[in-house]
């Protein structure tokens, strides 16, 4: 039942609006045999690109097309197989077989005999049209064929008028001042109306117009149409375009006055039987009346989902039937969330102890401790919390800093992830970091405006904690030059994140407890500081070494614009080759074969720095192992301590792969759910990016692992939905959608329509996110998982699907 509901969904989708992408035209004709012999001939018109599949197609291929007549045998019987053309034939890349498919034109000759005197006969036919790119869902359409030298009987009402066809009329507010004005049709039975695209010399078409006094608002374009069926016209010589049962209209205008309350249209027209009448009908649309808010509440969680993913939200229920193990809340992500949170905490306390270990803040600790702990003279206590509170106020300032991103973050879920993957904003990020890794190698110096410095400097004059608060901001200020490159690593690593706004205070407030904790140690146990190493050239050292990690990072920049705008430019070979080449400089570096302008002459090489050398040499070699193929996968092998930082290893000039580890995946969601359908498995849903590290993670860690990979290679259909794809969607899905809190967004890429998706559909925006569903996506089969590094609970996860799957087939 549930096969069937979505089923018309699918069907129902593709008639609501013509913006649906429709490459094909059916028409159908009768020729004469005999008496009683016909053959009923079926055209299909495609457009330029587009293909069509035979009648007979391998198993776990594409839909093939099929006819079915209404053979009842006591009206007619066939005769013979459905002939069809020649075609073409040719090893699809897709589904990895031999498969035959029309373009332009398909022509199917069924021959029949009738054995009573029968005027018309229906017949349906299930097709698949794809282009190079992407397949259209399955769809099913009804034939008519008419029998010549028949007639048909004339429908008159009960008062002897002819009125064939209900109105109903809506409108939706798009912006202040457009609007669509929607006209509905429902047409009685055998009676067509006419398109507004029907051949001219044939029945009158469809005309929408104003008033031409009317000039406060105008009519953009011609009005969109449902779905209609195309015909060839013996009584014109012409192909004719008519809606039967129903037809939806809908004329975008604009208004010229934003205060204008009332429209009026007309519309003429024709609509025909065996007899025809002419249409001539006025409609008024009140733009401040009841009908704006019924259809703008339902307008983008039925319609638009419709068009966009072919089922609805409120369409998409969750199985009955749990697991053993499964759990029934969301704790184990809600956990995972904390664990990712204090991992970020320690990345930023990692990156705030190498900002003390810089010549800008490093010589500052003594020189601090020292003010507080002397200028109090015999209140040692007082010196002491006031150093604490200056730790305190250190700590606050690196927090505040992320407070913007919250603002944002609450404006639009999606808006860090659509900063993380603007291919704009990855290239300033690269130049950015190129330009920190030439300041950390001496050759000038970052720092920020004198007058910041002084303005501040003045605040510490202040009495009590006013003062200590501008010490701590001076301090953030001056020593920008050396933390401002770690803070910015921090910023950009917290954006790619899935946590957003939340990593990147973990990460600030890290970052801000490891620069602050040390001020106020040493003023409560100043002997301390007689351990600190000396300030000297190691210090410089230090600087270098985080120029060329910064030197690297940048280009994992550089590759998330390229992933995102498809350049095909920075793949898996030259980024790896470049990493190469920086670390190799680096280990020359430490083994004192290259310096910089800053560097202190080496009289002798350390034990440190001959044994980073050797560390780094070896991490080169590690590097240069992902050269190696991996013969199951028939890739690079990817390297464990890059996972996120390089481009995927299917992303190659030498072994290129769509999908993780050759699997069989797809890119569309119909698309997707069509072939689930026809070889009758479940559905992965994986929600992705380009940019997204923790995907790269589990793709290239998880997935490869024999348990994982039986999963998704044999029983499931993986469907990849890229959140962060900045190719730009068909104009026709470029429409308005409601946020989920608030507001509304319009859909440009197919980014936004994933991303949207998942937001509308799961109510979450992070990745990965993977969703596991019946084959024709109307089940949800158990609790979605995000980010899942453990091999065994991410293979319960799948079993657990699998079982509730074959239950519900059951």
């Amino acid at each position: 039942m549930k096969l069937f509901f979505f089923s018309i969904l699918l069907i129902l989708s593709l008639g609501l609006f013509a913006q649906i992408e429709d490459p094909i035209r059916w028409s159908t004709a009768v020729e004469k045999v005999s008496d009683s012999e016909f053959i009923l001939v079926s055209t299909a018109t495609l457009e330029e690109g587009w293909h069509l599949y035979a009648q007979a197609v391998p198993e776990d291929g594409p839909i093939p097309t099929t006819f079915n007549f209404n053979d009842s045998k006591k009206d007619f019987f066939l005769v013979g197989k459905n002939i069809e053309e020649k075609g073409v034939t040719v090893d699809d890349p897709v589904f990895q077989m031999k498969i035959k498919f029309f373009e332009k034109t398909a022509v199917f000759r069924q021959k029949i005999k009738t054995t009573s005197n029968i005027n018309t006969i229906k017949g349906v036919v299930e097709f698949m049209v794809c282009d190079d790119t992407k397949c259209l869902p399955p769809t099913e359409l009804d034939l008519v064929f008419t029998i010549p030298n028949n007639s048909n009987n004339i429908f008159d009402d009960k008062d002897g008028i002819l009125n064939p066809i209900t109105w109903k009329t809506s409108f939706e507010k798009i912006s202040e001042r457009e609007y669509n004005i929607i006209i509905k049709a429902a047409i009685e039975k055998d009676w067509h109306l006419y398109s507004q695209h029907t051949t001219d010399g044939g029945s009158l078409p469809i005309i929408i117009s104003k008033s031409k006094t009317d000039d406060k608002f105008e009519l953009i374009g011609k009005a969109i149409e449902s779905d209609t069926l195309k015909k060839f016209s013996k009584t014109f010589d012409v192909y004719e375009s008519y809606f039967e049962k129903n037809a939806i209209l809908k004329q975008r205008i604009k208004l010229k006055d934003a205060n204008l309350t009332q429209v009026n249209l007309n519309l003429t027209g024709q609509v025909c039987k065996t007899e025809c009448i002419q249409i001539d009908e006025d409609f008024s649309f009140s733009l401040n009346g009841k009908t704006e808010s019924v259809v703008n509440k339902n307008r983008d969680n039925k319609s638009v989902n419709n068009l966009l993913y072919g089922i609805n939200a409120d369409g998409l229920m969750s199985a009955s039937k749990k697991c053993k193990n499964e759990t029934s809340s969301n704790s184990s992500e809600i956990q995972k969330g904390e664990k990712s949170l204090w991992n970020i905490f320690g990345i930023g306390f990692l990156g705030g102890l190498l900002a003390l270990l810089t010549p800008c803040v490093f010589p500052m600790i003594p020189l601090t401790v020292s003010f507080f702990t002397k200028k109090n003279g015999k209140n040692k206590g007082s010196g002491v919390s006031k150093a604490l509170l200056y730790g305190f106020f250190i700590f606050a300032v690196y927090v505040i800093l992320s407070i913007p991103f919250h603002l944002l973050d609450s404006v639009n879920p999606d808006i860090l992830n659509e900063i993380s993957t603007n291919i704009w904003l990855n290239i300033i990020f690269f130049v950015i970091f190129v330009f920190f890794a030439f300041s950390f190698f001496g050759y000038y110096e970052l720092t920020l405006p004198a007058s910041w410095t002084n303005k501040t400097t003045q605040g510490e004059s202040s009495v009590g904690f006013v003062g200590i608060f501008f010490m701590a901001l001076t301090l953030a200020i001056v020593s920008f030059s050396c933390t401002g490159p770690i803070l910015g690593s921090l910023l950009a690593g917290s954006l790619i994140a899935d946590g957003g706004a939340w990593q990147l205070t973990a990460g600030m407030a890290g970052f801000g407890v490891s620069l602050g904790l040390p001020f106020a140690l040493f003023a409560m146990f100043p002997n301390m500081m007689n351990a600190l190493p000396k300030s000297g050239g190691w210090l410089n050292t230090t600087k270098v070494i985080l120029g060329f990690l910064e030197l690297a990072l940048a280009f994992k920049f550089l590759s998330n614009a390229d992933l995102v705008a498809h350049w095909n430019m920075l793949k898996i070979e030259p980024f790896l080759l470049l990493w190469i080449l920086i670390f190799a400089g680096l280990a020359l570096y430490l083994l004192g074969k290259i310096k910089f302008p800053h560097d202190s002459p080496i009289k002798k090489l350390s034990f440190s720095r001959i044994a980073g050398g050797i560390l780094v040499a070896s991490f080169v070699i590690y590097l240069a192992s992902g050269f190696m193929v991996n013969k199951e996968t028939k890739t690079f092998t990817p390297l464990t301590l890059l996972s996120g930082l390089a481009p995927p290893v299917g992303y190659s000039f030498i072994y290129p792969n769509e999908c993780p580890n050759n699997l069989n995946c797809f890119k569309d969601l119909k698309t997707g759910i069509a072939y689930a359908k026809k070889v009758n498995k479940p559905i992965m849903l994986d929600f992705t990016g380009y940019a997204c590290v923790n995907c790269r993670k589990m793709e290239e860690h998880i997935w490869p692992k024999q348990k994982i990979d039986n999963y998704l290679r044999n029983d499931y259909v993986l469907i990849s939905l890229y959140v962060d794809d900045k190719k730009e969607l068909p104009e026709n899905e470029q429409v308005l959608v409601n946020r989920i809190n608030g507001g509304t967004r319009k859909l440009e890429t197919y980014g936004n329509k994933w991303a949207n998706f998942q937001t509308q559909f799961f109510k979450t925006n992070s990745q990965p996110y993977y969703v596991l569903l019946n084959s024709d996506g109307t089940k949800i089969l158990n609790q979605a998982v995000g980010y899942t590094p453990d091999e065994n609970e991410y293979a319960q996860f799948l079993q657990c699907g699998l079982e509730v799957f074959k239950e519900f087939k059951k």
